[in-house]
């Protein structure tokens, strides 16, 4: 904490017992340890209060996150779900705008266009 060495420690020691004297420095050294430590102890009770509420303030701050994730999620889904309706409705008016020609096939069964005309050639041939 402080940077002082055995010797300002012991400069202040001497000091002590000169302005206090012999009878009353051991009760004063007694009463500033004493202080010394409810000051310590204080500090470590703030440090420790102020930790919690950083860690409280983080976890709020996550479930704050967590719920608007969820929310936008919520709503990605109901929009797939929107779009995908109009994308079904857009392709019911095209059909019913340009419906598909129905292709005739003779009455035999082709499985090539060129077995189509094959067939579609032995009928004009027949006639």
């Amino acid at each position: 904490m402080f940077d002082i060495g055995f010797a300002e420690l012991l400069v202040i020691a001497v000091l002590g017992l000169l302005i206090l004297g012999p009878e009353r420095l051991p009760g004063a050294i007694r009463t500033t340890s004493l202080w010394i430590g409810r000051l310590r102890r204080s500090f470590n009770d703030i440090r420790s209060e102020i930790e919690k509420e950083v860690g409280a303030d983080e976890i709020r701050r996550q479930l704050h996150n967590e719920s608007v994730l969820a929310s936008l999620k919520e709503g990605k889904n109901s929009l797939d779900q929107e779009l995908n309706k109009a994308g079904k409705q857009v392709s019911e008016i095209e059909n019913s705008i340009h419906p598909q020609p129905k292709v005739n096939m003779p009455a035999e069964s082709a499985s090539t266009p060129s077995e189509a005309q094959t067939a579609t050639d032995q009928d004009k041939q027949q006639s």
